[in-house]
């Protein structure tokens, strides 16, 4: 169930480090257990999601991520700290080390990028095979492109099927649209959706 929220936010922080960093900035957060995991292959559209979410207006964002960035929203109900890493290859390996310690994982796709649907597959499946309980939320992105796939055809190329039933996940449809405009109704329905499972998590 998803609640409606009466949300504001802000930017707090925005940091990028190179790759040999990500693994310090892991050792330094354990024990931190409320941090919200976004990964996704690199132009999945991670950055320009979150950037949206915190100050609910499109904010886009062309430069890749080089090490991670590190966001926080705020809601009248809960306080919600985003952890993001690079999508790129040289940083997947790291992705693994900061599962034990979050809330839980959002997954963000290129719908658009048929391509590299497999790829995308494959690492969120090895990502979560050992902990059957994580909270998993997939954001179906750019579903404003031509020849972007629909929710169920995503559905379908990631196998969702097939990450079992004892976990709570989910799939919502997003795009990043024109600077400055109001947030999508899909990006509104994933911001309630994760301030809720937050609330629930916690």
């Amino acid at each position: 169930m998803v609640v409606a929220l009466r949300a504001w936010a802000r930017l707090r922080s925005r940091v990028a480090l190179p790759a040999r960093s990500v693994a310090a900035a892991a050792d330094q957060g354990k024990g931190h257990s409320k941090q919200i995991l976004v990964l996704g292959l690199d132009g999945a559209g991670k950055t320009s999601i979150l950037h949206s979410l915190a100050i609910n207006h499109v904010k886009r964002s062309v430069a890749p991520t080089e090490g991670f960035n590190a966001i926080c929203i705020y809601t009248e109900e809960s306080q919600m700290d985003f952890l993001e890493i690079g999508g790129s290859e040289s940083l997947r390996s790291y992705w693994k080390m900061y599962l034990p310690k979050v809330l839980l994982l959002v997954y963000v796709v290129d719908s658009a990028d048929h391509a590299r649907l497999p790829m995308a597959k494959q690492l969120l499946h090895q990502l979560i095979q050992n902990n059957s309980t994580l909270p998993v939320v997939v954001l179906a992105n750019k579903q404003d492109l031509k020849g972007a796939y629909c929710i169920t055809d995503i559905h379908d190329a990631l196998a969702l099927s097939d990450i079992g039933d004892e976990r709570k996940m989910f799939l919502i449809g997003t795009h990043v649209a024109e600077d400055g405009s109001e947030i999508s109704s899909g990006m509104k329905d994933a911001k309630e959706l994760i301030g809720q499972l937050v609330l629930e998590t916690q």
